[in-house]
């Protein structure tokens, strides 16, 4: 049986190397989102034969993270496979991509069930695309934002900071009193928030805001995911402010692109099922989807 540990925040220092050094695409393989997901996946953790070993629940079943590390994935895998029959579960993976199916079905032939993740599918687009926002698809997109500056004069974009910080959280009590926080995915989501704003410096998280007269009126957070992408994990604006939402993601992207110039994509993660959030992610149509697949071994 693996000897899995609840996800600290002092274990980033083992974790993230050996996620660097797996360059995974899917934003769920991802320190931030290990820790702040933690206590609604309750997400466990250990290190297996130089692989990060991600263990969680949802709905009542249990089930892993594909390994991230480098070495003998096998090994790795048969340590999983035990740990489940040890604790009388399914070995479930979840989280997939085609290319970690590709793998196991070269590892372990035929003996995996797999199904679409739609849900948890994430959203990936050009970096240089969210900047320049050209083309006719993204019209609508560039009306918005011209639509904010013209009746909107003072406004401005910040990088948030812990001198700012507290204005972004004040900010997203706001928004929840707009947009219920208490109910479902949302209540979720607003539970990893939190966990951002509480541990933003020691997460290594960037983020950037906008006023509109003084007042924070949008704020989004992200970080460097892997080796080609920036990943977004936060992003809140008024929706009664026309523009708001288009004027944070694309001030934020500039930056990004003037940070990491030789970053590709952005990740925007998952929309959870939600319908809203679904549409709104598809508007910026995506320049790709990161697929993601649960699989279930099954006896031979």
């Amino acid at each position: 049986m693996i000897d899995f540990k609840d996800a600290d925040l002092n274990y980033k220092k083992w974790i993230e190397p050996l996620l660097t050094v797996a360059d995974l695409s899917g934003c769920h393989q991802n320190f931030t989102n290990i820790f702040t997901w933690s206590k609604i996946y309750h997400y466990r953790v250990a290190q297996v034969d130089g692989f990060l070993v991600v263990k969680g629940v949802m709905d009542d079943l249990p089930y892993y993270f594909y390994p991230a590390g480098s070495g003998n994935l096998m090994n790795v895998l048969q340590a999983m496979k035990q740990d489940a029959v040890s604790c009388g579960h399914e070995f479930v993976l979840a989280g997939l991509s085609p290319e970690n199916v590709k793998q196991l079905n070269s590892l372990y032939p035929e003996q995996f069930e797999y199904r679409e993740m739609r849900d948890s599918f994430d959203y990936v687009y050009f970096l240089d695309k969210l900047v320049s926002l050209a083309g006719n698809s993204l019209h609508s997109k560039r009306n918005y934002i011209n639509r904010f500056k013209k009746e909107n004069q003072d406004w401005a974009f910040e990088k948030i900071t812990l001198d700012n910080l507290s204005d972004c959280w004040e900010m997203n009590k706001e928004w929840c009193k707009i947009n219920p926080c208490d109910e479902g995915s949302i209540a979720e989501e607003n539970c990893a928030v939190r966990r951002c704003f509480k541990n933003f410096t020691e997460l290594g998280l960037e983020g950037g805001l906008i006023r509109l007269e003084g007042k924070v009126i949008a704020y989004t957070m992200g970080e460097k995911l892997n080796s080609d992408t920036y990943v977004i994990h936060v992003e809140k604006a008024f929706g009664y402010i026309p523009g708001a939402y288009q004027m944070i993601n694309h001030e934020f992207a500039a930056t990004i692109k003037e940070k990491y110039p030789d970053l590709v994509y952005v990740n925007r993660e998952e929309d959870m099922g939600v319908e809203g959030l679904r549409k709104a992610k598809l508007s910026y149509h995506p320049d790709k989807m990161e697929e993601k697949y649960r699989g279930t071994y099954f006896q031979e």
